[in-house]
């Protein structure tokens, strides 16, 4: 168990109001959690303190290299008051295997759900209430050696962060447009592709920019080797609807095992669905979309959660879906996980954990 340390601030931030608008990622709160490593020490030193910038030196691999790793799920207030999270677990057993895949020193999983409760029990007075809200929680490790040569840092820093949060896209639950990306790749099997590191997400920038300035949301990502198979968004994993059954790109090292998308998955298989994880191509997908039989088409993920998807382009090939609107089986999975996040729903046993 951590013996955490705490020093409060003195210069409290005023918290957003209901009547403020919440834009993802633009506001933090009052405190944030850090733990060190050294080789010869462990992690030691767990703390709670103001939330300030980090001191490191122009040399810290991390600048260099890009040994760093990050996670993402988030808080909930229930109506009766309490503190919740959702399957916290599933991130921090993703997390570690982050850690594994980089040669990061992985966190005991009873220390790293101590540390979440704890910042966010310190900052529980920032959990905005307002539906379609939530705080959200970014864990993260950065290697921190000052020393330039190609190798695993010897020393580490572990943050926790915490953002009162709206809705992830200016959408909100209104269908998104996504851009189906044929020209560049995101990650390939035996890369980084299921592993949450920085690097994933500065390969997509290219492409996501290109997305942007043609009007559409995010990039729906080939895979890297036959560039003909759809694997996932640039933040979220995918789901399609196709003649009643639920299809999504199965696990094959290059997508990231995503805690909605594994509890997406769950429901609708305890619900009736026959799902499958499979390979799907772009062909195949937009042959459902001209033939008719793509129903719906929805991304996962912490941020947004469930995203239903409107439009799909490849190419010169734009196809609408469901009318553009949102489909019964998204907003029945939007209704259910968020009922549950909120405890205004009973989860499955384990999916909700409280903060005491």
């Amino acid at each position: 168990m951590l013996n955490i340390r705490y020093e409060k601030t003195t210069n409290p931030k005023p918290i957003p109001g209901p009547e403020n608008p919440l834009t993802f990622g633009t506001i933090f709160t009052d405190h944030m959690f850090v733990m060190d490593y050294s080789d010869d020490k462990g992690w030691y030193d767990p703390r709670i303190v103001p939330y300030a910038p980090i001191s490191l030196y122009p040399s810290a691999m991390v600048f260099h290299y890009g040994q760093e790793m990050f996670e993402g799920l988030k808080a909930y207030k229930a109506e009766d008051g309490r503190t919740l999270l959702f399957r916290p677990d599933k991130n921090i057993e993703r997390a570690n295997n982050t850690n594994a895949r980089i040669c990061i020193p992985q966190i005991p999983a009873e220390d790293f759900l101590q540390a979440i409760k704890a910042i966010v029990k310190t900052d529980e007075a920032w959990i905005p209430t307002k539906p379609g809200t939530s705080l959200y929680i970014r864990p993260f490790i950065i290697a921190t050696d000052p020393f330039l040569g190609v190798r695993p840092s010897h020393t580490y820093q572990f943050i926790i962060i915490l953002s009162p949060v709206g809705a992830y896209y200016p959408e909100g639950l209104n269908p998104v447009k996504i851009w189906i990306e044929d020209e560049y790749v995101r990650a390939v099997r035996g890369g980084l592709g299921e592993a949450k590191a920085g690097a994933n997400y500065v390969a997509s920038l290219k492409a996501q920019v290109k997305a942007h300035d043609a009007g559409y949301s995010q990039v729906l990502w080939l895979d890297g080797v036959e560039r003909k198979y759809i694997e996932e968004v640039g933040a979220m994993n995918i789901f399609f609807k196709i003649n009643g059954k639920v299809i999504t790109p199965m696990l094959n090292g290059s997508i990231l095992p995503g805690v909605t998308r594994r509890s997406c998955i769950e429901l609708c298989k305890e619900w009736g669905y026959e799902v499958e994880e499979r390979k799907i191509s772009a062909e195949e997908l937009f042959n459902a979309a001209l033939d008719g039989s793509l129903e719906e088409v929805w991304g996962t993920g912490t941020a947004a959660v469930i995203s239903p998807v409107g439009h799909l382009r490849q190419g010169d090939t734009d196809v609408e879906i469901n009318g553009g609107g949102i489909g019964e089986l998204s907003q029945k999975l939007y209704d259910t996980i968020t009922g549950i996040q909120l405890g205004k729903m009973e989860g499955p046993q384990g999916w909700v954990v409280e903060v005491e």
